[in-house]
């Protein structure tokens, strides 16, 4: 029997605030780990390879491929997810406004990925260029959009959390 594949570890992490402590397998992965063990199902699962950006989640606010990650590479950090976004029930975060309000998605698979990667950007780009946004989201596909809606939401995003 393979030691490794079975090897369990507790973890401690703090997902969208609020605190979780989890016994995982050694390799059970941070995208896996969200969605089955935390059940925030938000976060996509695409090629799982680490190319689409689906599964784009913020570790300690830098924007990661949960794919990529084990879920023990996650003990003692801050993740948040795309359920994260919004203050409350009743609100939307800028960001998802702003998809929503100029047709930023059409499938909404890579949206969560999207969100979160706009969500680290914009935080140290306030007033990005088109062009500053386009290289921003490079690394996340989307086949349905051809990406003009996205930057244009970005861009609206933009200044809607300028204006908070």
């Amino acid at each position: 029997m393979n030691t490794i594949a079975t090897e369990r570890r507790v973890i401690r992490v703090v997902v969208n605030g609020s605190p979780y402590e989890r016994e995982v397998e050694a390799r059970l992965l941070l995208s896996d780990f969200l969605r089955h063990e935390l059940g925030l199902t938000g976060t996509h699962v695409g090629c799982e390879h680490g190319v689409c950006g689906a599964c784009t989640v913020l570790l300690d606010g830098e924007p990661v491929r949960s794919c990529l990650m084990f879920a023990v590479q996650a003990d003692g950090h801050e993740i948040e997810t795309v359920e994260g976004l919004a203050p409350n029930e009743a609100e939307l975060h800028p960001l998802q406004r702003a998809f929503w309000e100029k047709h930023g998605l059409q499938c909404g698979y890579c949206t969560p990925g999207m969100l979160m990667v706009l969500k680290a950007f914009l935080a140290e780009n306030p007033d990005p260029s088109e062009e500053e946004i386009r290289e921003a989201i490079s690394g996340n596909l989307c086949r349905c959009t051809g990406y003009q809606n996205i930057v244009e939401a970005a861009r609206y995003a933009a200044q809607l959390l300028r204006q908070r």
